[in-house]
């Protein structure tokens, strides 16, 4: 009795209407309600009748909905290793990183993004725990499997221990002077 009703409670939330609730609730002949055959009568309807085109979707399986309320696809012209291009090209100094600048997810990333910020430079970044095919694009275009990953004039550099080891040396400063005196030039 206690799991029908959660079942019902959780799933007024999600169900249309009383009818289908009942329908997917019905007791078996010993009056208990089977939790195997509630699943999948949800993940039925779920899909829609006839399997849907997208699973999870009702429009699409929905014969009754107009032709102009059907989801559509788009193709995309372009791929997320295009992305990561373009994003080199855009941004003299890009990361791609766990979270974003002003709220890092990891340390590595928080400390790539201190060091970068000492420079005063524009920083181009992307969160790649939002996306995860994002994160396997970003790893073929530079061919290195961790992250942060850190882009200066569209090359790869390296990760925050790389960054922090140039900043120590004195490279890096070189490595952004050009970035640096052009935004300086810009502001002007």
């Amino acid at each position: 009795m206690m799991l029908r009703r959660l079942l019902r409670s959780s799933l007024t939330i999600a169900a249309p209407s009383m009818r289908l609730q009942e329908k997917i609730l019905a007791p078996s002949m010993d009056g208990k309600v089977a939790v195997g055959s509630v699943i999948n009568r949800l993940m039925q309807y779920s899909s829609g009748p006839a399997g849907g085109d997208s699973p999870g979707s009702r429009v699409a399986a929905d014969s009754a909905t107009h032709e102009d309320f059907q989801p559509t696809v788009k193709s995309p012209s372009f791929s997320l290793e295009d992305i990561v291009r373009q994003d080199l090209k855009e941004n003299p100094v890009m990361i791609y990183m766990k979270g974003v600048p002003d709220a890092p997810r990891c340390g590595f990333s928080a400390l790539a993004v201190k060091v970068l910020q000492q420079y005063g430079v524009p920083i181009g970044a992307r969160d790649i725990l939002s996306d995860l095919q994002l994160k396997e694009s970003v790893k073929s275009v530079s061919q290195w499997p961790t992250f942060p990953q850190i882009f200066i004039n569209g090359e790869f550099v390296g990760g925050s221990d790389i960054i922090l080891s140039m900043h120590q040396k004195g490279e890096l400063k070189d490595l952004l002077a050009d970035i640096s005196s052009g935004r300086k030039e810009a502001d002007a």
